[in-house]
């Protein structure tokens, strides 16, 4: 008994030792192993060499004039961008609305190319309507079967009692599950489809969707000049039925991998009492202007795959707009989060108009007081406060 003992003592003092020995040779597993650290990445704090006292959010602060193209100035430089529609052949008319409305407010000056994927081929029809909109390069994309539908180790009755008890409840696309497999692969797979390997940044379109305001200037440079990893108009609470075990698997994930937690994050904005529970805000992400190198990275990848295991996508009815705005708040710094308050924008039934000055410099379709900013619900306040 003695020997077993001090066998176990033994052993503990080799691993005790190596921990230590590991912290002092070793920069980043001390860093990423340190009581301090790991408390300061959760609740956003960060290195003292890192920190940076704001005053009010980043947003505050006009677009810099170099990133605007006045009349028909030549376009010398552009990020290594793309326009990204997800669309079936059936959402033709939405699309067209939508590509006419961003060609005319932006793309006819500054040339982005568009992916479009779909599920299933796209007609004839779909590709000679949309090519007839634009002089830009444009590719359609089919999305690989396993990363669309339900995966086989999902337990199909489990999903099903979930759903039915979802439309029971009226909770809105609770019965569907073609739109658990769009969430799914908006939240884990869009940025890995072969065509947007050779792309940086994207900008997310959705059809029916109208733009208000004329952009003069790039959101795509401005985000690669700027540090900036994702871009946003409109944020409100998510439907608290849709995810009760979400924020669960977020904290279990921030437990297993705090090194992934970034310093000067936006935890702020998802939780009000440093991390115990989730508000349920999120950026709406049927618009979005991001970084898919956030998404590609280790810590993103890692987080979705965790979230996955859990089956909440189909168990319940989780969404990619929370998981992509915890992934954001998590994984990037709070200032590399943007609100886009000069782009109107509307996705049924809410929008965003931009105040002035932008209103005016955009020349802004939409009425100043019709803005889902001044409603009760937005989240925007949430984000005002993490940076005052």
């Amino acid at each position: 008994m003695m020997t077993r003992t001090r066998y176990i003592v033994l052993a503990l003092a080799i691993i005790i030792s190596m921990h230590y020995l590991l912290r002092f040779s070793n920069e980043g597993y001390g860093r990423a192993t340190s009581i301090d650290s790991i408390t300061n990445a959760w609740r956003g704090g960060s290195a003292p060499q890192d920190v940076k006292v704001w005053h009010e959010p980043p947003y505050k602060t006009p677009v810099p004039e170099k990133y605007y193209v006045k009349g028909n100035a030549t376009i010398t430089r552009k990020a290594n961008a793309v326009v990204v529609m997800l669309a079936r052949n059936g959402d033709l008319d939405g699309v067209v609305k939508s590509m006419t409305q961003l060609e005319a407010k932006f793309n006819h000056k500054f040339g982005y190319p568009y992916v479009f994927l779909n599920e299933e081929p796209f007609s004839e029809e779909f590709k000679r309507s949309v090519t007839a909109l634009t002089d830009n390069k444009i590719e359609f994309g089919l999305i690989p079967r396993d990363n669309w539908f339900q995966p086989d180790w999902i337990d199909e009755a489990k999903a099903t009692t979930s759903r039915k008890k979802m439309e029971e409840d009226h909770v809105i696309y609770g019965g569907s599950v073609p739109y658990r497999n769009m969430c799914r692969f908006n939240s884990g797979f869009f940025f890995r489809h072969p065509l947007l390997d050779k792309y940086r940044y994207y900008w997310r379109v959705e059809p029916h969707i109208r733009f208000f305001c004329t952009l003069d200037y790039d959101p795509f440079l401005f985000m690669q000049d700027e540090d900036k990893k994702y871009g946003f108009t409109i944020s409100l609470p998510e439907y608290p039925a849709t995810i009760p075990t979400l924020w669960n698997a977020v904290q279990e994930f921030s437990k297993l991998y705090p090194e992934y937690i970034v310093p000067g994050n936006a935890l702020g904005f998802l939780s009000d009492d440093h991390g115990d529970s989730y508000n349920n805000c999120h950026f709406w992400s049927n618009f979005e202007i991001g970084d898919l190198d956030l998404w590609r990275g280790e810590a993103y990848m890692k987080f979705f795959e965790h979230l996955d295991s859990k089956g909440g996508f189909y168990y319940e009815r989780w969404g990619d707009a929370p998981v992509h705005s915890i992934g954001a708040a998590l994984f990037a710094r709070k200032d590399q989060i943007h609100f886009f308050e000069d782009i109107g924008y509307r996705h049924e039934p809410f929008q965003h108009c931009p105040q002035e000055p932008a209103h005016s410099r955009g020349q802004c379709e939409c009425d100043i007081n019709d803005n889902f900013d001044r409603e009760g619900w937005s989240c925007l306040n949430r984000y005002d406060r993490i940076f005052t």
